[in-house]
């Protein structure tokens, strides 16, 4: 059976789940798109395949684990859903994983993490987390006030890093630094008044306080932090996009523990 109507329940809902961050988390599942991604998700995590008529045969060598278990869509209807400039004709929905915070500090790793307060762009998030990967960061603490962990664009910009770091979304942020000061991490805050990153240690455990693209840390947070430090900047640049600052401060850990 092929689904040729947008108003059919599944097109309906998958267009709710694109669009709405509570529909999500209330359904337990986002959508991911795009054949690049597609690849990277882990088989167990999968709850639904869409793929589009046309691209049937072409992505033939990726449904056959599924058997008939996945649902054909008109090409029409698979263009109303995707939210991509350019569909590439195949989406999942896949399980919300949950995280704890003790997913951040795993045991065989000397914890390194990021401590992300009310990020906004979505496009930020995604570098971030896959920065994140690539720099060998234990986890992320992302406040629950920010952009919403599985809206489509984090995921994209994820490039599939989203399956493989830890990110704990926290509904207690301060109450979550604190625990993590209890358990030996020191927490280091991104800060115009802080003191040159060059001149820290970080081969201890530590956790790095990202703030808001346009206020930076709020002063709650900002008292938190054990040690205040800066990435110095010439000419009259006072401060770097988020993405960039958490990508220059995770390697730098990953260069002192080389």
């Amino acid at each position: 059976m092929i689904i040729t109507s947008v108003s059919n329940d599944k097109p309906k809902e998958i267009k709710k789940l694109i669009k709405s961050a509570s529909y999500r988390h209330e359904k337990g599942v986002f959508v991911v798109e795009g054949i690049r991604m597609f690849r990277e998700i882990p088989a167990d995590i999968i709850e639904e395949v869409i793929v589009a008529k046309s691209q049937v045969e072409k992505f033939s060598s990726y449904l056959q684990i599924f058997g008939d278990d996945y649902i054909v869509v008109s090409d029409k209807v698979y263009a109303s859903i995707s939210d991509t400039g350019s569909p590439q004709g195949i989406m999942a929905l896949v399980k919300i994983k949950k995280t704890t915070l003790s997913d951040v500090l795993p045991n065989e790793k000397v914890p390194n993490v990021l401590l992300l307060e009310n990020l906004q762009d979505p496009g930020n998030l995604g570098t971030i987390i896959r920065t994140a990967e690539g720099a060998g960061t234990t986890g992320i603490l992302l406040s629950k006030n920010s952009v919403d962990l599985y809206n489509p664009k984090v995921v994209r910009s994820t490039m599939g890093s989203i399956f493989r770091v830890p990110v704990y979304i926290s509904n207690d942020f301060v109450g979550d630094i604190l625990e993590l000061k209890k358990k030996n991490v020191t927490i280091y805050g991104a800060h115009l008044n802080g003191k040159n990153i060059y001149d820290r240690d970080f081969t201890k455990p530590c956790g790095f306080l990202i703030g808001n693209e346009g206020n930076g840390l709020s002063d709650e947070v900002s008292e938190l932090a054990d040690d205040l430090i800066k990435i110095p900047m010439m000419g009259k640049v006072e401060s770097l996009n988020a993405a960039i600052s958490a990508t220059l401060i995770s390697y730098e850990v990953l260069r002192q523990r080389l």
